[in-house]
This record gives C-alpha cells, structure tokens and sequence, in this order.
C-alpha cells in the first residue's frame, strides 16, 4: 500500500452545542496524526457555542472558525468544504467526540488514491450505558465490481445499511464530493447526512471497511431531531426521498428505482415511530391520513421488503394496517422502550 501522509481538513457543523463542544473538539486536537485543520463552522448558534469556537481559534493556530447565517448541516458542511486546504475531509458533530488514535489508523488504510473512503466504527453513548455498531459489510478492501455489486447497489433500500450514511466515521478523499451540490436539498433536518453522503459513496472508486475501530462516539442526545418528536418529519422524509430517487437515477445506481421505493418503506418505519411519540391525542387521525394515503398505499404493497428486527416489525404492520387498536399497542410499547 502506498504511504501517505496527507493534510486532513476535519470540519466541525456547530449549532447549540455549548454542553459537549469542549469535549468534541479538544478530542479532535488530541488526535495522534497531527497533520490537520480543523474549520468550525458556526451556524448562528443561540447558545455560547460561537463563543467557545472562538476561543478555540485563539488557542490552536489549526483552528479556524466560520460564523454564518443559519442554514442547516448540509450548508455548514459545504461552507467548511469550500474553505477547506486538505486533500481529505472528515466530518465531525459537535456532541460527539473521538478516540485519539482515529486519525492514524485510518490514515494507514489510504492508498493516496482519487475517490477512496475509509470508514471505521462507532460506539453510541447513552445515559444509560454504551452500545457497539458495526457496518454490515465484512471488513476489506472494495474496488471495482465488487464494491459496485457489494456496497453500491445496497447502499439504500436494505433494512440494516451496509455501510451507515452518517457523515461521520468516515475519511474521505475530498473529489468524491465534487459536483455533487446539485443533489443537496438544505432544507433537510431529517436524513441530511443520507443527502450528502450518499451521492459521494455512488461516486467512491475505493472503499475500506475497518475491523473493530469503535474510534467514533456517538452522543445520544434525549430530545434531539432524531430522538424527540417532530411535526414536520413526514414532510422532511418525502422531501428526502426525492432527492434520494433523483441521485439513485441520475449517478445510475445500481437498481435504482427498485432500490429507491424499498428505502421510502423502511424511511416511512421512521415517520410511524415519530407519530406514536406524539403528544396529541390525534395521533391516529394523523397516522391513518398518512398510511391512508392512495399513493402511499400503494407503494407499500407493491414493494416486498424485508423486515427482521422485531422493533421494525411491528412498526410495518402498524404501517400496512393502521387501526386504532393496533396503534394503542404500538404506542404504549413505544413509550416502554423509551423509558429504557
């Protein structure tokens, strides 16, 4: 393998994360491969975090900062990308933090070579304890038709994501994002980092997946996007999905249309799940118009998917049958798992 030792350009999106921002970034000034700029994008944070950015541009002269307007993660991801000097980037959250050998290990795994992307590991952090993730894929190397047959083509539209679209535990050679702008719908709160990443995996020449490497923690943060209850996220998910179906055709993906709706149906386990959190007592209308819907229906008996996971399960028969005692069931069960 050849050896390289390039410069890595680690951007950090910032909003309101004053609580964990310290921790975050100070791991990224820890890491044992000093080659690195680390750009803090500030996107109009409400909180001290601008404040902390700053500090932290005074202390370490590899740090620089970016205040800008309000304008989601994708957009902050993209201005930290415009400014950045490296060859590779890695994208970091601003509540999650790293381990100090990250860096180096995935350093060893380039070949200095366009288009390639290393992605380790990560571990989530709970209030109650830890949890490893791995990839689905089987640790190696994948070029050529086995990383098209092998990750490619089962990149979306798979119940368990053999490589997790996150745009974190990933280092990546900076020209698999190029020209890909066009696809980014800023908008996204839910499912920005499948929008980002995705088109740069369908572009990738050369992928590792690491063995073991749980470098990356994962902070969850109870009450977050992701976690809590959000009015909109039906919306954000069909808004998802077309961008998903216009990058699947366009960087012709392997089976894309198939691939495609059989996503929408595991993304719409996303959108029952968040229902059932709702604090309203009109949850079930909500979810019966949703479910209900003529195109929507259709689509869920047209595309088979495959469902394992007994939490899914349950979540896709309260989406082929949504019926008011059934959805009492799932909430109640909901609401026991969140208690966990």
């Amino acid at each position: 393998m050849k050896r390289t030792n390039p410069l890595i350009s680690i951007i950090v999106p910032v909003y309101n994360k004053e609580a964990y921002l310290r921790e975050c970034v100070d791991s990224v000034l820890e890491q044992t491969y000093r080659r690195i700029e680390v750009i803090l994008v500030d996107d109009e944070s409400t909180d001290k975090s601008g404040a902390v950015c700053d500090e932290f541009g005074r202390a370490d002269v590899r740090v620089r900062v970016i205040h800008q307007k309000n304008g989601g993660p994708t957009a902050a991801c993209v201005t930290g990308m415009k400014a950045a000097s490296g060859g590779y980037y890695m994208f970091v959250d601003s509540d999650d933090y790293l381990e100090p050998e990250m860096l180096a290990q995935m350093v060893e795994r380039l070949a200095g070579v366009p288009g390639e992307l290393v992605c380790c590991n990560h571990v989530v952090e709970k209030q109650r304890g830890t949890e490893k993730m791995k990839s689905a894929a089987e640790p190696g190397i994948y070029e050529g038709d086995r990383l098209r047959e092998q990750i490619k083509a089962k990149l979306i539209g798979e119940e368990k994501k053999v490589v997790p679209l996150s745009r974190c535990m990933k280092l990546c050679e900076k020209s698999l994002f190029e020209g890909n702008e066009t696809y980014y719908d800023y908008s996204l709160r839910f499912g920005d980092d499948t929008n980002l990443m995705y088109p740069a995996l369908l572009a990738s020449r050369r992928v590792v997946i690491m063995k073991g490497a749980y470098y990356y923690h994962y902070r969850y943060v109870e009450g977050s996007l992701v976690h809590g209850y959000d009015e909109g996220l039906f919306v954000g998910v069909e808004r998802l999905m077309e961008a998903v179906k216009r990058t699947a055709e366009e960087k012709k993906a392997p089976d894309a249309e198939g691939a495609a709706a059989r996503e929408h149906c595991y993304m719409l386990m996303y959108v029952m799940k968040n229902e059932l959190r709702s604090p309203g007592k009109g949850y079930r209308k909500r979810i019966q118009s949703i479910f209900g819907d003529e195109q929507i229906r259709a689509m869920l008996q047209n595309t088979p998917i495959t469902v394992t996971e007994r939490a899914n399960q349950l979540l896709y028969l309260g989406m082929m049958y949504p019926g008011g005692v059934l959805l009492r069931v799932l909430r109640l069960v909901l609401r026991i798992y969140d208690r966990k």
